[in-house]
C-alpha cells in the first residue's frame, strides 16, 4: 500500500478529533437524528452546532449515532468519533463528498479546499455500507462502523489536475 503522508493524518486529526467533546448542543439534542448534518464552528476555543442541509458546503459532519443517557460510548472498530455533547451526545462523522478535497480550516476543523492546496486530502471514493477497507486498494481507508462508511482518502495536492 502507497504511503499517503502526513497531510492526511493531519487532517484526519483535525476532522475526527478522536474524544474531542463538544459542548453546548441545546435545542438540537430535540430534534436530531442520525443522518442529519451540521456545521460544527469554533471548533477548539468556543464550539457551536448547527444543524444544516447535507448537501450544503458549510455542513462538514454527520450525525452517525446519538447517545441517550444510559449510553455512554461512540461505536468503536474503526475510526475515533468526534462527539458532541449537551442532553444527549452526538457521535459526529465527517460529511465528505466523492471527488471533493479538504484542508484544515481554524474555525471549522475541516473544509473544503481547492485540491491544489498544500495538504489538502482528497476523498478518492465514498463506500456506504462497507467497513472493508481492502476496497480502497492504494489510497488510506478511513472507516467508521456504524453506520457502515469507508472513505477513502488520497493527497489532494499530489493529483495530476
Amino acid at each position: 500500500m502507497k504511503k499517503v503522508g502526513l497531510g492526511i493524518g493531519a487532517v484526519l486529526a483535525l476532522v475526527l478529533l478522536g474524544g474531542f467533546v463538544l459542548t453546548q448542543l441545546g435545542d438540537a439534542a430535540q430534534t436530531a437524528e442520525v443522518g442529519d448534518c451540521a456545521r460544527i464552528s469554533g471548533a477548539l476555543d468556543n464550539p457551536r452546532y448547527e444543524a444544516v442541509d447535507c448537501a450544503s458546503e458549510q455542513a462538514n459532519v454527520k450525525i452517525a449515532k446519538i447517545l441517550r443517557w444510559n449510553e455512554d460510548r461512540c461505536p468503536s472498530g474503526g475510526m475515533d468519533y468526534s462527539t458532541f455533547t449537551g442532553e444527549s451526545t452526538f457521535c459526529l462523522m465527517p460529511n465528505f463528498v466523492q471527488g471533493s478535497c479538504y484542508g484544515q480550516d481554524p474555525e471549522t476543523g475541516i473544509a473544503k479546499v481547492d485540491c491544489a492546496t498544500r495538504d489538502s486530502v482528497k476523498v478518492a471514493r465514498v463506500l456506504t455500507g462497507s467497513t472493508d477497507g481492502a476496497a480502497c486498494g492504494d489510497s488510506r481507508a478511513a472507516i467508521f462502523p456504524e453506520p457502515a462508511v469507508t472513505f477513502c482518502l488520497q493527497r489532494g495536492d499530489q493529483q495530476k489536475q
